[in-house]
């Protein structure tokens, strides 16, 4: 399946027959399903989480923003959190089988959607962004409404990406701007402290935040909630791998305590990954070792999973070696070449995993390279696993787009950029699969020295397996790229990173 979840978020707190509305007409589109629904008085903001396939998804946020920039008047609303428009902001997040760069591309065609079908302006950020200084929410927003809207009239950086010529340079009347983008998983997390002096919130924030020095992938604020008055540090964690949640709770605990204020609870808005909270609780509790199979949940489901398997492994690759061996131009090498990837990252994280068991049961306060090695493996595993598919699929969007109609001038036009936007992707996926083979042997080189003696052969297959996708990789990458017009600049730089990941 290929999944993206969405997190518009509108501002609008109070009026739930509003947020129904919005709700009701994103739920309109067929396969798009609602995970969560938050409304916050005090912020006088809703957040909304969709999860569908990606085109059904955007075409259900373009709704529900039609829905708001109706509803909502921007000129009567007041709430502790910034805002730009009646719909605010519409993050678009790869959950499974989608890439980043394709939720760049659904970005894109919401934000013309958004302004063709509502007169709404669009501002693209985070990886969706057009101009470095617009890749931070904050330095879009800063202004907010009021702000910004004077600003277009005589600042040409402030124009939207998507609105009205220079020379009729405004926001929409009531409903303002809408900022859409595309972004890894976030965080919303939020804890209050036992006073109502904001200074103090606002200080924390400005400690903590990663643009004043603080935490890296924290973006904080200091708001004042009413319904009790109290200070509250707002944040998005954009990483919550490389700055937790625990790290994030002890640091605002420690930095309060300093100003002779208490962090006294915390809140999610929106949802979580069950990664984030189970590496808060671990670290939270100093655990030396811990594993995910150790909740008891995670680990029931494993077994359970595996005794519903099929009990033969040629039973289970037979439906992808059925596909290969098929006339059928795709899976192809491309797709095998990142399922060879895929096999030996999944070795490396075995090893990792048994390596580290046995070298922590020998001396738990030792060094060891295999917790860091095993995560990486895992990670690039699910990575390589899921561009077997989209390597299939980048060469069948290629076969569809020759298939479309050149009878007019516009539509060889379209048809012409079609292609090569296909073909330019049909040739960034197996980089991509070069690039994290490339790693793969580095990185089972540098431990291949320091694994038991019993592991050197499970090694040496992924060792084989990760130079075998590397090398095909390769070979798929450079004959997609000789499709690409003489001299073009796409061509140029695709060749360039092929040659310097050769080099290596």
């Amino acid at each position: 399946m290929r999944l993206i979840e969405s997190v518009p978020n509108f501002s609008e707190g109070r009026d739930a027959a509003v947020v129904d509305a919005i709700v009701a007409a994103m739920l309109g589109v067929p396969g798009v399903y609602l995970l969560d629904r938050e409304m916050d008085a005090d912020h006088h903001r809703s957040v909304i989480s969709l999860a569908g396939e990606p085109e059904k998804v955007a075409e259900a946020v373009v709704r529900g923003v039609g829905v708001a920039a109706a509803r909502i008047d921007l000129r009567k609303h007041q709430g502790a959190h910034p805002r730009l428009g009646a719909a605010d902001v519409v993050p678009f997040v790869p959950l499974q089988g989608v890439t980043l760069e394709e939720c760049v591309a659904l970005a894109e065609w919401a934000g013309a959607e958004i302004w063709r079908r509502f007169q709404v302006p669009v501002y693209l950020y985070e990886a969706a962004a057009k101009r470095p200084e617009r890749r931070n929410l904050e330095a879009v927003r800063k202004g907010q409404f009021e702000g910004v809207r004077e600003q277009v009239k005589t600042d040409p950086d402030r124009q939207p990406d998507f609105g009205p010529p220079l020379e009729q340079a405004g926001l929409h009347p009531s409903a303002g701007a809408t900022i859409v983008g595309a972004r890894k998983f976030l965080i919303a997390y939020n804890i209050n402290l036992d006073t109502a002096d904001l200074e103090v919130a606002r200080r924390i924030a400005k400690i903590i935040r990663a643009s004043s020095g603080g935490m890296p992938a924290v973006k904080a604020m200091g708001v004042m909630l009413a319904h009790p008055p109290r200070a509250q540090v707002s944040m998005n964690l954009t990483d919550f791998e490389t700055t937790s949640i625990a790290t994030v709770w002890r640091a605002v605990s420690a930095e309060a305590a300093k100003l002779g204020a208490k962090a006294v609870e915390s809140e999610l808005i929106g949802l979580v990954p069950q990664k984030a909270l189970e590496s808060a609780a671990a670290e939270l509790l100093q655990l030396t070792v811990f594993d995910t199979e150790r909740v008891v949940e995670n680990r029931v489901a494993t077994v359970m999973a595996a005794a519903a398997a099929p009990v033969s492994l040629a039973a289970g690759l037979a439906p992808f070696l059925t596909a290969l061996a098929s006339e059928e131009p795709a899976p192809g090498g491309g797709s095998a070449a990142a399922a060879a990837g895929a096999m030996a990252a999944a070795l490396g994280q075995m090893v990792a995993r048994l390596a580290l068991k046995k070298a922590r049961k020998a001396n738990p306060e030792a060094p060891t390279p295999w917790e860091e090695l095993g995560e990486e493996m895992t990670k690039m595993s699910a990575e390589l696993a899921r561009a077997t598919d989209e390597d299939s699929a980048a060469f069948l969007a290629i076969r569809d787009a020759w298939r479309l109609p050149k009878t007019t001038a516009e539509e060889q036009a379209a048809r012409s950029a079609t292609i090569q936007a296909a073909t330019v992707r049909a040739a960034e996926v197996p980089l991509g699969v070069a690039v994290r083979c490339r790693r793969l042997m580095d990185r089972l080189r540098e431990v291949r020295g320091q694994a038991p003696p019993a592991m050197a052969s499970d090694l040496t297959t992924a060792l084989a397996l990760a130079q075998a996708g590397f090398r095909g990789a390769c070979d798929n990458v450079r004959i997609n790229v000789e499709t690409l017009p003489e001299g073009a600049p796409l061509r140029q730089r695709l060749q360039a990173d092929l040659e310097r990941l050769q080099a290596v």
